[in-house]
């Protein structure tokens, strides 16, 4: 044995790629390698001095690669999988009044919500998330399957004001969070969140239940604001203000506060969001789809209030695709502000990762690869006629890659995708076990 090979250290992985997009720094890298050691990256640098200094027990070469950190949604209805496309092309309330919330109330369940969960896990690890931001009903049953399936994410606590499967009132939705909280910081993939739905279904007292508990317990709070224009005409009618200022006045905006779609901002709006330091996760597939406004990117950027991407739930987007859900918010930005500028490549990556982890609270531990973070990761394949040639990586993959692309998938340093196959499930037997809930649903008018 030389010395050189006596000084090496040895890690668990090392993954050595064609291109390297840390996202922060903010530097594309050629031809380097990231070693690996107990979920944590340890070292990155170019392939010849990594392979010098480490040894592995397994060594991935990715020749036509890019690898990146994995896409944070920032706002998931995970267990909705079990609804895509059960009510499309109608507006925001006629869809929720008519449609979801019927549905909802009939058949939510924990079990419909572990196995809707499921299927969205399925979903989204394929496509290169490997964290999501969720509100749902039953959130043990979500953070359960989000375990399960090795997956991270981030758990809302639901409050709203009006009966449902899950609980009575507001009262009894944050006694629920309350008892829940200590079960789940067990889970160690799993963080949590107060989830009050929107401002037009909590009424003062709930939100300020959910102020006190949130302050309590050190908790990020993550709810719908201003996704249409007509939430702030009827809050204007109702209250004689807008939304966001009904919460300021309330306190609850601070920069653990994340605010959902937003695509409704006037001046005053966006003073309240840069001064108090609040996060926004922007849908714009789902809010395109619902007809529901787009969100001013382009004047959010300009007030440095930080943003972060979301699929929104299957039943209104209808996929949970973060590739397709970038590009899109890149060129819609570009598109309404008549400035190509306006979103470019590179911060729609960032969003879509690190913006998402730091709406959070875990931009010091996931979102980009640097030395001490979690290996959380993708390898996005550039081999492909639909990213051909490869002038500029970071642009590829912004604007051409497609989640098809997407070969490989780490979270925490395990492998949860491999040549762009599930390691640790069936895919068919997920469907197999879903199809019984979409059965019952379609014969839900059959047996009223």
């Amino acid at each position: 044995m030389t010395p050189q090979t006596a000084a090496k250290k040895h890690v668990d992985h090392i993954i050595c790629a064609r291109w390297v997009i840390p996202v922060r720094p903010r530097n594309l890298l050629h031809h380097h390698a990231m070693a690996v050691s107990e979920g944590r990256i340890v070292a990155i640098g170019p392939q010849e001095d990594i392979l010098n200094a480490y040894t592995a027990a397994e060594v991935t070469t990715l020749n036509q690669h890019v690898l990146m950190p994995g896409f944070v949604n920032a706002h998931t209805h995970a267990a909705m999988t079990l609804m895509r496309g059960l009510a499309d092309d109608l507006p925001l309330m006629t869809w929720l009044n008519e449609h979801i919330w019927p549905v909802e109330g009939r058949f939510v369940s924990p079990e419909f919500v572990r196995m809707g969960t499921e299927l969205a896990i399925a979903e989204m690890l394929r496509g290169g998330t490997t964290t999501f931001n969720d509100m749902y009903f039953f959130p043990e049953a979500a953070a359960l399957s989000a375990q399960d399936m090795g997956m991270r994410a981030h758990i809302g606590h639901v409050i709203i004001d009006f009966p449902t499967a899950y609980a009575a009132n507001a009262d009894a939705c944050l006694q629920a969070a309350a008892d829940l909280l200590p079960r789940l910081r067990q889970l160690p993939l799993i963080r949590q969140s107060l989830a009050p739905h929107a401002p037009y279904t909590v009424a003062d007292a709930g939100l300020r239940g959910t102020r006190e508990l949130a302050e309590a317990e050190q908790l990020p709070i993550h709810m719908h604001v201003h996704e249409t224009a007509y939430e702030v005409d009827e809050a204007l009618a109702q209250h004689g203000q807008r939304p966001l200022a009904r919460l300021a006045a309330l306190d609850l905006l601070n920069p653990r506060f994340l605010a959902v779609h937003m695509t409704q901002l006037d001046d005053s709006d966006l003073s309240l969001c840069r001064e108090s330091g609040l996060h926004i996760a922007h849908c714009p597939e789902s809010n395109l789809k619902l007809g529901s406004g787009i969100a001013p990117v382009a004047r959010i950027r300009r007030q440095g209030i930080g943003l972060a991407i979301g699929t929104d739930g299957a039943a209104s987007n209808n996929d949970l695709d973060m590739l397709g859900e970038l590009r899109t918010a890149a060129l819609l930005a570009k598109g309404i502000s008549n400035d190509p500028t306006a979103f470019p490549a590179w911060e729609a990556l960032e969003a879509a990762t690190l913006g998402g982890a730091q709406a959070i609270g875990w931009g010091d531990r996931i979102g980009s690869l640097e030395i001490g973070k979690a290996a959380d990761c993708i390898a996005i394949s550039l081999d492909h006629p639909a990213t051909f040639p490869v002038y500029d990586p970071v642009s590829q993959v912004a604007y051409c890659a497609g989640r098809d692309q997407i070969t490989h998938v780490w979270v925490e340093g395990k492998i949860r995708i491999s040549q762009g196959q599930a390691v640790d499930w069936e895919t068919s037997a997920l469907f197999r076990r879903a199809q019984e809930w979409v059965k019952r649903i379609r014969e839900r008018d059959q047996n009223p």
